[in-house]
């Protein structure tokens, strides 16, 4: 696939599904793309739709759209017109990479994005969580996952910020593989807890990429929600008070969230600047420890 021209506009539609719920997701994304347009000196313009508050999606006149996560829960949605939009959205982002060879459009989807997108392509079955996940955990890598692109720069397991109810099991590995993706992180392996482990990550096809996590958290962001009284009470319970302080003494640690931040959306975005294809499809192996 050639470049796209480095001198043109490079534009990015941010996909707002917060429904005016506080958070601190928006300005990290925005962060992002504002450090990513000062270091690489491209001429990048961005805008920001409100899908779920006013029923926003914006036009294919975008090179790159990031879709963020957001409260509630991702199956009682089905059939809300913001919905319909936004996935009459997805099915023209994919119409149109089908029918391109040059000029394809690159989108990023965030937990509860990725749990929508997930639900509306049947790639994989979207459930409510026993207790809420919530704190900065780590997240390791299938065997497609350790040759993932966006992920070059990361270690196994990586850090990443996780906050949800609901989460992706029982991934479609046909359906997923038949486009060329593949599942390329999954929870930490618990064989003391008789549950399944859910879809951390996954590449959908060479344009489309999800996280069941939140790769654009920053220590900042974190470090507010951790104070919390709530949220203090939620990761105690569940991880216990060493656990907790654990987690805001790495915040600021260079080899957890703040790598994750400097890693996967900016790789992201180098990709759908260059407009090109840099994943390649794997041949699965069942026998490797790693493969789902």
């Amino acid at each position: 696939m050639r470049l796209r021209e480095l001198n043109t506009e490079f534009r990015v539609a941010i996909l707002d599904l917060y429904d005016g719920f506080p958070n601190q997701g928006m300005r990290c994304i925005c962060n992002i793309i504002k450090e990513f347009a000062e270091e690489t000196g491209v001429d990048l313009h961005y805008k920001i739709y409100d899908v779920r508050g006013k029923g926003e999606v914006p036009d294919l006149n975008y090179d790159a759209y990031i879709s963020t996560g957001g409260p509630g829960s991702p199956v009682d949605s089905e059939g809300e017109e913001w919905e319909l939009a936004f996935f009459s959205l997805l099915d023209a982002l994919n119409n149109h990479n089908m029918n391109v060879v040059e000029g394809k459009k690159y989108l990023f989807l965030i937990c509860h994005s990725f749990q929508l997108y997930c639900r509306y392509y049947k790639l994989g079955k979207v459930t409510r969580r026993l207790s809420t996940s919530f704190g900065v955990m780590p997240v390791h890598m299938t065997f497609s996952g350790s040759y993932e692109p966006f992920f070059e720069g990361l270690e196994d397991p990586f850090w990443a910020v996780d906050s949800r109810d609901w989460q992706v099991v029982q991934p479609d590995m046909k359906g997923i593989r038949s486009h060329g993706g593949d599942v390329l992180c999954i929870e930490k392996y618990r064989p003391h807890v008789k549950l399944e482990r859910c879809v951390m990550a996954m590449r959908f096809d060479e344009t489309v990429f999800g996280t069941q996590f939140h790769p654009e958290a920053d220590a900042e962001g974190m470090l507010i929600h951790l104070q919390q009284e709530e949220r203090k009470e939620n990761v105690i319970k569940e991880h216990g008070e060493e656990k907790y302080h654990s987690m805001i003494e790495h915040l600021n640690d260079p080899d957890k969230i703040v790598l994750t931040q400097s890693v996967i959306i900016p790789n992201f975005l180098h990709a759908a600047l260059k407009g090109e294809n840099s994943y390649t499809f794997l041949i699965y192996d069942s026998r490797h420890p790693k493969t789902i």
